[in-house]
């Protein structure tokens, strides 16, 4: 990886579009900053459009489609996509919550399931690093023993996701991006993708300029593709570093008569 500060601004400058996890990358444990926020309208304000690509569930996304500056959220790691114009993606799969269930109960009855299950259209998600913290032993025997009833699953730095979904971020970004008329060719030249944590990883694969904040480097052992840059802020400091860097290589918007 190297750092954000090796961008070079005419790399920089063709980006119009900016792909932005939001555990840990736009929000700070949790919490959206003023700073962060900001950074939102500043990017959209300069022309850029913003799409957030979250593990976080459906019912979340329709939310921030219609409140935040952005052309869209695709939430459930790439299960579904809803947008300001564009409709929730197909027919959302079977949740696997027997499986789930069945294997929780069996062999990890101390881990609990995420408080925004409620919300979820496509997958069932357990609670591994928001509120519990649990080891990496733990995770990685949970993951494995949910791999072997047939469900794709997917980890980040607060939930662990299990689902029938074939989709993963990089997936459900281009078919959203298809539908405002960006095929995959354009995207992966005009677009930034900005993470921190495993369930990243397809689209740290997919997009040639993508970007962690500093806080992925304790991911980076398990990551097949690392992030491209790296910013030196963590969390939303970093997506405030990311944003500056962006708005520095664009060319300023000069007031009418």
């Amino acid at each position: 990886m190297k750092p954000l500060a090796a961008l070079d601004q005419e790399r920089a400058a063709r980006v119009e579009v900016v792909l932005f996890d939001l555990d840990d990358t736009l929000l700070t444990h949790g919490v959206l900053t003023r700073e962060a926020y900001g950074a939102l309208w500043d990017l959209s304000e300069a022309g850029l459009s913003l799409v957030a690509v979250t593990g976080r569930p459906a019912g979340w996304a329709d939310v921030l489609a219609r409140q935040w500056p952005v052309a869209g959220v695709i939430a459930e790691n790439g299960a579904i996509a809803v947008g300001k114009r564009a409709p929730i993606l197909g027919p959302a799969p079977e949740r696997p919550f027997e499986v789930v269930e069945r294997v929780r109960a069996a062999r990890f009855p101390h881990v609990r399931y995420a408080d925004d299950n409620a919300a979820r259209r496509t997958d069932v998600t357990l609670d591994v690093g928001e509120h519990a913290h649990l080891d990496l032993p733990t995770i990685e025997a949970l993951r494995g023993a949910l791999v072997a009833e047939g469900l794709r699953v997917t980890v980040s730095s607060v939930h662990l996701h299990g689902t029938r979904s074939g989709d993963d971020k990089a997936s459900g970004a281009l078919h959203f991006l298809r539908g405002l008329g960006i095929d995959a060719g354009a995207a992966r030249a005009r677009a930034v993708f900005v993470g921190d944590s495993g369930n990243d990883a397809a689209c740290f694969a997919a997009f040639p300029l993508s970007v962690g904040v500093d806080n992925v480097r304790a991911w980076v052992p398990r990551l097949s593709v690392p992030p491209a840059f790296v910013t030196e802020g963590a969390r939303g400091a970093g997506f405030v570093e990311l944003a500056e860097t962006l708005l520095r290589a664009r060319p300023r918007r000069t007031a009418g008569p």
